[in-house]
């Protein structure tokens, strides 16, 4: 699996309850230094735990708010800058993968947020620290905290160290599926056409055909290509429409 390396760590046996308790350790992780560590602090304070300790005042839904909106404006810059050669749909593709639910508990898991949140002991006793919703949610009132702390940089640069190995592995698993799969995806999502195959040729004796196919978006041909069999030539066709997906936007704008 490509992220068992972002498997959350062990469950802690006691949660921290002061800001003094989480700096060192966190910060040093995420790679920022907090000057008003108690927004790090509301952070990492779960609804359960201002339920059972209305003492305590705030938990991290309003920063959890903020760091939504901030994140996905940073990933989006990130994103726009680190591949030039994408087209809006395969940006807005990584960006939404980045910042998902699940990415974003991977993320969490990374930094070993779970064994930092404060959490009230119900939630405790249901694996709250290990929960994909608890640990997204806690990314993100991070990055809100950061973001009221220190401005945009300290975003971009957790941006930076944590997403891009993960978006390069990312796009590496999208490269390794097939042919017809990848096109299609990209025809449906850019230009809202799904594409016809068809065989338009066939070559050698029997027992060692080549066929040539080609590969349509409307009347159109996007590409082709040939093969052993017929599959093969289709799949081959695919790939030559990719190649030359960008030539069809252009002549189709």
């Amino acid at each position: 699996m490509i992220f068992q390396w972002l498997r959350p760590r062990t469950r802690p046996s006691a949660k921290p309850k002061t800001a003094a308790e989480i700096s060192h350790p966190l910060q040093e992780r995420i790679r920022y230094t907090f000057r008003e560590p108690g927004l790090l602090l509301r952070a990492l304070t779960h609804p359960s735990y201002v339920h059972e300790h209305p003492e305590e005042g705030w938990d991290n839904q309003r920063l959890e708010f903020l760091g939504d909106a901030v994140l996905s404006l940073t990933v989006a810059e990130w994103v726009f800058h680190r591949y030039p050669e994408f087209r809006e749909g395969e940006m807005t593709r990584l960006r939404a993968v980045l910042v998902s639910e699940e990415m974003l508990a991977r993320f969490a898991a990374q930094l070993g947020l779970g064994e930092f949140l404060r959490l009230g002991k119900g939630e405790e006793e249901r694996g709250g620290r290990e929960r994909a919703p608890n640990l997204a949610d806690a990314f993100e009132a991070v990055v809100g905290a950061m973001y009221l702390d220190g401005g945009l940089e300290p975003v971009r640069a957790m941006v930076r160290f944590l997403m891009a190995p993960m978006a390069e592995a990312i796009l590496a698993a999208e490269a390794d599926k097939d042919a017809k799969s990848r096109f299609q995806e990209w025809a449906q999502a850019e230009v809202g056409i799904t594409p016809r195959y068809r065989i338009v040729a066939e070559h050698g004796p029997e027992h060692a055909k080549t066929f040539v196919a080609e590969v349509l978006l409307g009347d159109e041909v996007a590409g082709r290509g040939e093969g052993r069999s017929k599959q093969a030539a289709e799949q081959a066709a695919a790939r030559d429409a990719w190649e030359r997906r960008t030539e069809y936007a252009i002549r189709n704008t």
